[in-house]
């Protein structure tokens, strides 16, 4: 039996600060995207819903919040947390039970009403989580990470400050042609260096917002697709959420030395690099096949590790391609063509999601100004707190 679902829809709620309840986000992209499926409210067999914890209780259960919002209709619900991989880990539990029998369509949704600056730990005090040593404890909340992160590849690699400006540079421009992006302004390279410091080395517009927003899927079975006339749909060939690999017990932290002006070069095989992994080993792919890649930029730095983590080039030559354009919209390999957390901030639940509507808008061939020509194959990337991977290959 192929692994294969279809993606018949997908719909977003514009990104940015719009002061509303998340539930009106989610809604207006679940009508997007059944609209784009051509489909009914009362079609959708099931709703699985990527949860939010900074909404009361109707944001912990978000598949049934979804639900009731659309209509009760009877579907069964789903909701699932997996903080910034919650969406991908609903489209993995959409695709499971479409393989399953379970149902033949199933609507995936996210959003998020953000709070103004960074994310503050939610859910009190977590003494046996990571996360929540590292911002107690170390006083890393995450652009100081981030920052830790962008200074290890100034020390290992000889990355700069303004290698990490043209993230932003080429994300900037590619936002710009998104109607869904929050922020949608070509920004220069003297911009971000001239932008405040929030933990050096980076700049305020080295790191991303935090946005209000929404993202949704329709994902059928094959047949389903091929009895409504659909018989070369946009498909989700694989879902990649694994977790770390003892004895690597301790994320989210670049290795830090006794003394701590020394920088200690990565490990072999990081976590993150495990994940895009799985989801090649899953559908039979490798980075030379792919079109086009979305990544969790959230940090310039940070999106220059992805390249290497998901095999676009070799260990510690990530600013290499930035510099040499091949990332860019038009180079050989786009990432972010959509603008990224640059052009977007981040609306947590829904971020994994909205990754896989660009990818299905780009493989469509429907993505406008920032179409990448005749993509076939893209990857989706991000982690979330505590373990939780993030990958998704869709092709066409």
């Amino acid at each position: 039996m192929s692994a294969d679902v279809a993606v018949l829809g997908a719909g977003m709620h514009p990104w940015g600060k719009w002061g509303r309840s998340f539930v009106e986000y989610g809604r207006a992209a679940a009508r997007a995207a059944l609209a784009d499926a051509g489909l009914d409210w009362t079609d959708v067999g099931s709703v699985v819903g990527a949860d939010t914890v900074r909404s009361g209780y109707p944001g912990y259960v978000a598949g049934a919040t979804f639900a009731r919002a659309l209509g009760w209709q009877g579907a069964r619900v789903t909701s699932v947390y997996a903080a910034c991989a919650s969406g991908a880990q609903a489209i993995g539990t959409a695709r499971a039970q479409i393989l399953a029998g379970l149902a033949d369509v199933v609507l995936v949704v996210g959003a998020d009403a953000a709070p103004k600056g960074f994310f503050a730990p939610a859910g009190g005090d977590r003494p046996d989580d990571p996360d929540w040593l590292r911002f107690r404890v170390l006083g890393a909340t995450n652009p100081a990470y981030f920052a830790l992160y962008a200074r290890r590849r100034m020390a290992v690699y000889g990355d700069t400050r303004e290698d990490f400006a043209l993230v932003k540079v080429k994300n900037a421009a590619a936002g710009t042609l998104n109607p869904n992006a929050r922020y949608r302004k070509a920004v220069s390279a003297e911009e971000v260096a001239a932008s405040a410091v929030v933990a050096d080395p980076l700049r305020l517009l080295d790191i991303c917002a935090t946005s209000d927003g929404g993202a949704a899927l329709v994902l059928t079975s094959m047949d389903f697709a091929r009895s409504r006339g659909i018989g070369d749909p946009v498909r989700i060939r694989a879902v990649s959420t694994v977790t770390p690999t003892y004895p690597r017990t301790v994320l989210d932290l670049p290795d830090i030395a006794t003394d701590s002006a020394v920088a200690v070069r990565p490990a072999a095989g990081s976590f993150r690099a495990s994940i895009a992994r799985a989801a090649y080993e899953e559908a039979g792919l490798g980075p030379d096949d792919l079109s086009l890649a979305e990544v969790y930029d959230l940090s310039t730095a940070l999106e220059l590790e992805w390249y290497e983590d998901i095999g676009l080039c070799g260990e510690g030559e990530g600013a290499k391609l930035v510099r040499e354009g091949a990332t860019a919209l038009g180079g050989r390999i786009p990432v972010n063509a959509s603008g990224g957390l640059a052009s977007f901030g981040e609306a947590v639940p829904a971020q994994a999601i909205a990754q896989v509507c660009e990818l299905t808008w780009q493989l469509r061939g429907t993505a406008g100004e920032r179409q990448v020509p005749g993509a076939r194959a893209g990857i989706t990337a991000n982690q979330g707190l505590f373990g939780h991977g993030s990958a998704v290959v869709a092709v066409r």
